[in-house]
């Protein structure tokens, strides 16, 4: 982690740790910790600024877990995020948990590939619809709303742009900070940091 410094437990302040202990309570047991004593992904960056960090922490919990709409679509909705901004640790981790709740291996493989995914589930094409045109172009046509509304209802639709939007900063803090996938794990992409995602 070459541009931000690891925070490891025993350095933290009272801030730093209600930060931690959320990241390990809202991780339901999962390992977040590297072989260096820091968190890995983009929990070191939420340590370094506890203030936001705490509530990107309780925000991106309930956002996974809480959501009014299944878990398999909240995962295809944060792997595109991933793969539209080539963020390599965010595909890495939730492509994984996307197969797990039922996404098919042939969507993530297209999405990895930066090919559009052959959908045989009609939900999952409206919320990649929806996913999509919002990482585009910030907006959402008519028909594609009613689109969207009919699938998820008003509560739904406001979670989805919630979900966009949190792991869109996720993945930007990941690129950013050039944070690294866990050690022997192999990128997906390879990237310049000065090349923007979709450049030759």
């Amino acid at each position: 982690m070459d541009r931000l410094p690891l925070i490891t437990e025993r350095e933290l302040d009272h801030d730093q740790r209600l930060v931690w202990d959320t990241i390990a309570e809202t991780r339901k047991g999962v390992a977040a910790v590297d072989p260096d004593g820091g968190l890995i992904g983009p929990f070191n960056a939420m340590i370094t600024s506890p203030r936001i960090g705490l509530h990107q922490a309780r925000l991106g919990a309930e956002l996974r877990f809480n959501t009014s709409f299944e878990r398999r679509l909240g995962e295809l909705v944060i792997c595109t995020v991933g793969a539209h901004w080539r963020s390599e640790f965010e595909f890495w981790a939730h492509s994984t948990m996307a197969v797990e709740h039922g996404v098919p291996t042939e969507v993530i493989q297209a999405l990895a590939d930066g090919r559009e995914p052959q959908f045989e589930r009609a939900d999952e094409a409206t919320v990649f619809a929806l996913t999509r045109r919002l990482l585009e172009h910030g907006r959402i046509s008519d028909d594609l709303y009613q689109e969207g509304l009919e699938l998820l209802g008003h509560r739904g639709m406001v979670e989805l742009v919630a979900l966009v939007g949190h792991y869109c900063t996720i993945c930007l803090t990941l690129n950013v900070f050039d944070i690294p996938l866990p050690e022997g794990e192999q990128p997906i992409w390879t990237t310049d940091r000065a090349t923007p995602p979709g450049s030759p």
